[in-house]
């Protein structure tokens, strides 16, 4: 079975509307991307509640539709029903393949350091003796191959080891893999929340895969665990808004680590928390920062 593809460009006011439009219309999926791409006007935006804008000026879109509909059509259909003129088309014809398979070899082992590896089910741990974290990559963030996901990981190596922590927090879960990596080097207890409940699902059943007990919930359940070590690995935004829950989730003494902050964005970050954190940048890696700290020991600053 063959698929078509249409590719145009589009304004950020009208790329949205179009696709929509299109979905309503023969299309099975429309991708938008940055026009600009892999050009120095590339444009970062990461679907952050509170951003100013989730689009950026020039939008790339790829409609897909059957191949024996004719795409041109329905295009421009849709554009005259709102009002927009026909932009230039790029029709191309696509194999239907595998998707699962392809998908899969996206995800190969991911060696975080000397001794945790993140392994897909699929996968054979390189190191059988490492600290190998079964992993089944889906619908949910946290695969172990963006920076923020890797310090964290780094972080709680570091000092679960050596340091007298003994239950952990994972704030915004999404696959489990901080709370399963936090039992696998030696917490005594981890609990991992998130707001999606197909996050939760995937979680755990990673955390079977595993074979390690992780409590699970989403943000609907309400939360009394006060932790030795909160983790939130989110976005800045999120994490701006969450400060005051996540101390009421800290032990007097114990560790923040925050994450999903770009490198500008950190001071704001620390600013925010300082009245019940003491933090500092940790780590920072491909314009990523790590932060991390100790609850204050007395009431909030």
């Amino acid at each position: 079975m063959s698929f078509l593809t249409a590719t145009f460009e589009l304004t950020s006011a009208n790329a949205e509307r179009l696709g929509d439009a299109l979905m309503e219309r023969a299309a099975l999926s429309v991708t938008v991307e940055d026009a600009l791409e892999g050009t120095n006007e590339e444009k970062p935006i990461f679907g952050e509640p509170g951003a100013e804008s989730a689009w950026w000026d020039r939008c790339h879109l790829t409609a897909m539709f059957d191949a024996g509909i004719d795409a041109r059509a329905v295009i421009a259909d849709a554009c005259k029903a709102l009002d927009i003129g026909l932009p230039a088309l790029a029709l191309a014809i696509v194999d239907d393949i595998d998707w699962v398979q392809k998908n899969r070899e996206q995800f190969q082992p991911i060696r975080i350091s000397d001794r945790i590896w993140i392994v897909p089910t699929w996968h054979s741990a390189p190191q059988p003796e490492a600290v190998n974290i079964t992993l089944d990559p889906g619908a949910a963030f946290g695969t172990g191959s963006h920076p923020t996901t890797r310090m964290c990981l780094q972080w709680l190596e570091a000092n679960l080891v050596r340091a007298d922590h003994s239950s952990v927090l994972d704030y915004g879960c999404g696959s489990g893999i901080l709370a399963i990596a936090a039992m696998k080097l030696g917490a005594a207890h981890a609990i991992g929340v998130d707001i999606d409940p197909q996050a939760i699902e995937a979680a755990r059943e990673n955390a079977r895969q595993n074979a390690v007990t992780v409590d699970l919930s989403t943000t609907e359940r309400t939360l009394d665990a006060v932790a030795d070590i909160t983790v939130a690995n989110i976005l800045a935004n999120p994490l701006k808004m969450l400060a005051p829950l996540l101390a009421s989730h800290s032990r007097a003494g114990g560790s923040l680590v925050l994450a999903g902050i770009l490198d500008h964005q950190a001071e704001d970050i620390i600013e925010i928390y300082h009245p019940w954190f003491a933090l500092s940048v940790w780590k920072s890696e491909e314009g990523w920062s790590c932060i991390a700290g100790a609850r204050h020991s007395g009431p909030a600053r």
